[in-house]
């Protein structure tokens, strides 16, 4: 070989290892050094697909709580009603309301025609607090000296599906990572045999925003959530085909594995490891999943505590779940009931809100009271809130009703770290602003992530040149609700 073509040689062999080859290759990828720098592990560690990539990790500092329990009321329901008591919005029923609460100001129906309308519910005080809770939930009465009353929650958007999606993934549009994901990612699961983030959901219908609520967006999508059925199978398809005995079916998973492993290998796409994970997560599900949703095996006083009925699809069913995921080590439960937009007529705070509170109460309680009793309590942080409140004004319908609110609504927490028997926060005599400890949605989402042990500035991933978070470049924990 002369001279000449031993550069040429050189040059055409750099030229095969493309720059996305070398990234590939190397066993540092980008996604594996995003994934490195978050959890603290070394890039190897990250990309070896031999390591389960929900397995639990050390988080940014130590945790208050080691999981979530999300019971999101998605709908909206009027804290008016339930939490925030008004007595001066009372005396002004069917008065005009101020200019400044219209003026420049954007609601879902509302024209400006409206008139103030008064609490529709008597309220009392209750527990060594004095919480004020309304009659629509009497079983929120055992538990208010456990939980913290947030009166003061603030968002920016007054649709549902986009408002919704802003409460869990931090921003109006589809694509982002939600709550879930943002979590599993950071500190992975300590469930090995069922999913790390699990998603129940009750009511008429699914939640407006369907599964982007619950979708990884941009991080790997063996973080998203995993919804599970409130009858029958909990997933579709979990069962092997008839004639498949369960030694045939870990012979499958592992041929299987060993050639997505051979795949990951050569290309290093951190979806091969969702797709290995996914497998190996459905053979032990077949055994778990089942033995998970067997709620009969509870004891009578706890099945009738939460009002849960074995076989049932309701959310008292979905809450006693999600105690019996945290109890298997699952990270993030999110429950979703639906239906509380009551804004008049066949919506009506009168017919269709206690519906509502009738389904919810009773296990919305039950959940507080046997996590204490069981010693689940400390570890485990629950929410109760809905995407946005309700206005002072009514609608022009009858039976009454009230618009999306995002001025000020109540949300309640318990839990994992947070203050009990406290409320913070508080809003007008008419219950239209917030005057004392605004907490706006990335607070809150903030908040969250910190009782975890998850610095939410900290918590990023780096999609199309740019770092990500959950809270966006907002957001700050809210310490004075902590214990």
């Amino acid at each position: 070989m002369s001279s000449k073509s031993k550069p040429n040689s050189a040059n055409n062999h750099l030229r095969d290892v493309t720059r996305r080859h070398f990234f590939g290759e190397s066993g540092l990828s980008i996604g594996a050094l995003g994934l490195a720098s978050v959890l603290g592990t070394s890039p190897t560690e990250a990309a070896n697909p031999s390591l389960n990539p929900m397995a639990s990790r050390k988080p940014h500092f130590p945790a208050k709580a080691k999981a979530v329990i999300y019971l999101f009321m998605a709908g909206g329901p009027s804290q008016l009603e339930l939490f925030d008591h008004k007595p001066k919005l009372e005396e002004l029923n069917g008065k005009t309301p101020p200019d400044s609460f219209m003026k420049g100001r954007r609601f879902a129906f509302l024209k400006g025609t409206e008139k103030l309308l008064g609490p529709q519910r008597k309220f009392g005080q209750w527990g060594d607090s004095g919480a004020s809770v309304s009659e629509l939930l009497p079983h929120h009465r055992d538990i208010v000296d456990d939980v913290c009353f947030i009166k003061s929650v603030k968002t920016d958007v007054f649709n549902h599906g986009p408002a919704k999606l802003f409460v869990q993934t931090g921003s109006p549009q589809p694509g982002r990572p939600s709550m879930g994901s943002w979590v599993t990612y950071g500190i992975g699961s300590e469930a090995d045999d069922l999913p790390g983030f699990v998603v129940l959901q009750s009511g008429p219908r699914g939640p407006r925003g369907g599964s982007a609520l619950w979708s990884s967006g941009f991080v790997p999508t063996t973080f998203q959530g995993v919804p599970f059925r409130g009858q029958g199978d909990p997933i579709l398809n979990l069962e092997s085909p008839p004639g498949f005995d369960r030694a045939g079916q870990r012979l499958f998973t592992d041929t299987v594995g060993d050639l997505n492993r051979l795949r990951y290998d050569a290309v290093r796409d951190p979806e091969i490891q969702t797709r290995m994970a996914a497998y190996e997560m459905a053979y032990k599900m077949q055994i778990s999943a089942p033995e998970l949703m067997d709620i009969s095996k509870e004891p009578k006083h706890i099945l009738d505590m939460y009002g849960a009925k074995p076989g049932a699809a309701s959310f008292a069913n979905n809450a006693l779940l999600a105690r019996r995921l945290v109890q298997r080590g699952a990270r993030f439960i999110q429950l979703y009931h639906t239906n509380w937009d009551q804004h008049g007529g066949a919506e009506s705070l009168e017919k269709e809100l206690p519906e509502r509170c009738k389904q919810v109460d009773q296990a919305s309680a039950a959940l507080v009271k046997d996590l204490k009793q069981q010693g689940l309590l400390d570890d485990v942080l629950v929410i109760w809130g809905g995407e946005f409140g309700r206005t002072p004004m009514g609608e022009n319908r009858s039976p009454a009703g009230r618009d999306h609110h995002v001025d000020a609504f109540t949300i309640w927490m318990a839990g994992g770290g947070i203050k009990p028997g406290i409320t913070y926060g508080q809003t007008d005599e008419l219950g239209f602003g917030i005057t004392e400890n605004e907490v706006h949605v990335h607070d809150l989402q903030a908040t969250i992530l910190h009782q975890l042990g998850l610095d939410h500035t900290k918590l990023t991933f780096r999609f199309q040149g740019r770092d990500y978070r959950l809270t966006d470049v907002h957001g700050k924990v809210v310490k004075d609700i902590l214990v």
